[in-house]
């Protein structure tokens, strides 16, 4: 399987550390969050990663070069990255065949829930963690049943079984595939400006199944502010070498 990783955008809210190195590049225990992301992917067994890049993408490939460890390596630009992340999985809409995967890239996670994410029976399914406070700024998965039925940062009207937060992982069935590259170009093509690449899975999800693995209780991190770095150094890295070992 494939991994589409999404590295092109700035990361504002941490400036000014962000602001001439790629969030991605951000140390935790010494070694990068997009290093320690493509040795789970290696390890797992994924045939090749597709780096989507555009803010200091000189500093990611030269770190990162043509393959890492087993894992071949693809760069595509995205020179349009301040529009939204929308934007990312635009330049890569050929790239949008068969099984793949979606992954944020500044995100700090055992290599456990990716192998579970990779292993579903779901064809296409989403990682959630349902012990989550909500802040309002987190990626929130709708479910009913074995489905997730909605995706976004406000919690709407309807009847959900269950809420929980999405890890920022995707995996894409190739049935489904086509579906979301069409969903991607319609947004597009409506004037993307600001929207996220989750607009478009959100899209998918009224026209395609798309179940969800459960990964509550593992140690994982998204990165977006400064105090979520340093809770990655203190707490969640030290239990994620407690899990690996």
């Amino acid at each position: 399987m494939r991994a589409i990783i999404l590295a092109a955008g700035v990361g504002r809210r941490m400036a000014p550390f962000t602001d001439s190195l790629p969030k991605c590049l951000l140390p935790v225990g010494g070694r990068s969050l997009l290093e320690r992301m493509l040795t789970s992917l290696d390890l797992v067994g994924a045939e090749e990663a597709l780096l989507v890049v555009g803010h200091c993408q000189d500093q990611i490939r030269a770190r990162i070069g043509p393959r890492f460890g087993r894992l071949p390596m693809r760069y595509v630009e995205n020179p349009d990255y301040p529009k939204g992340s929308i934007r990312s999985l635009w330049s890569c809409r050929h790239d949008l065949t068969g099984d793949f995967l979606v992954m944020d890239a500044d995100v700090l996670f055992p290599s456990e829930i990716l192998r579970r994410l990779i292993t579903t029976p779901a064809p296409s399914a989403f990682l959630l963690d349902a012990n989550f406070a909500d802040t309002g700024e987190e990626m929130k998965l709708f479910v009913r049943g074995d489905r997730v039925v909605a995706i976004g940062k406000t919690v709407r009207p309807g009847v959900y079984d269950r809420v929980g937060e999405g890890v920022g992982f995707f995996k894409c069935a190739a049935a489904h595939s086509r579906l979301l590259r069409e969903c991607v170009e319609e947004i597009v093509a409506q004037g993307d400006e600001g929207n996220e690449y989750e607009d478009a899975l959100d899209r998918l999800l009224r026209l395609a199944k798309v179940g969800y693995v459960d990964i509550s209780g593992f140690p994982w991190t998204e990165i977006d502010f400064l105090q979520d770095l340093r809770r990655a150094e203190t707490d969640v890295l030290p239990r994620i070498e407690r899990v690996a070992a």
